[in-house]
C-alpha cells in the first residue's frame, strides 16, 4: 500500500512538472518604456547561435540530405511564427548561423533548436542567449 501511494504521488508530481514545461499558453516577457518620446514595448527573444558541431564525419550525400532537412525544419518554424530572423554567417568562424526565436522561455528555444536535424546529427551545436528587442522590430 505504501509503495502504491508513493508511486501515485510521484506520478502526480511528474504530471504537474511536465504540464508546466509544455504550457503552450506561456507568453514572452515584455515591458513598456519610452524612448525618444515614443512608447515602446520591449520583448525578450532568444538568439540561437548554431555553431560547428563535433560530429562532421557524415558523407557528402548525408550532409546534403541533413542540410535540406535543416532548411525545411527552420523554414517550418519561420512559417509558424516561432523564428523571426534566420540565416547563415559567412562561415569564417565556428558560428555557422543564427536564428531569433519568438518563444516564452530559453528552455523552449533550446528544445526547438536541438530538434533541428543538423543538431540531432551533431553537425551543429546550439547556444541560446536571451535578447531584448523592441517588439515588431526588423532589419531595415
Amino acid at each position: 500500500m505504501k509503495i502504491t501511494l508513493t508511486f501515485l504521488v510521484l506520478l502526480l508530481l511528474i504530471t504537474v512538472v511536465y504540464a508546466q514545461e509544455v504550457d503552450s499558453t506561456a507568453q514572452p516577457e515584455i515591458f513598456e518604456f519610452e524612448w525618444a518620446g515614443e512608447k515602446t514595448t520591449m520583448q525578450k527573444y532568444f538568439i540561437v547561435f548554431l555553431k560547428s558541431g563535433s560530429e562532421r564525419s557524415q558523407s557528402q550525400e548525408e550532409s546534403m540530405k541533413l542540410q535540406q532537412e535543416h532548411l525545411a525544419y527552420l523554414g517550418g518554424l519561420y512559417e509558424d511564427g516561432i523564428i523571426n530572423l534566420n540565416g547563415p554567417t559567412d562561415g569564417q568562424t565556428d558560428i555557422r548561423g543564427f536564428s531569433v526565436y519568438n518563444v516564452a522561455t530559453k528552455e523552449e528555444a533550446k528544445r526547438l533548436a536541438k530538434n533541428d536535424p543538423m543538431a540531432k546529427a551533431g553537425r551543429l551545436a546550439v547556444e541560446v542567449h536571451p535578447w531584448w528587442l523592441a517588439k515588431g522590430s526588423g532589419v531595415k
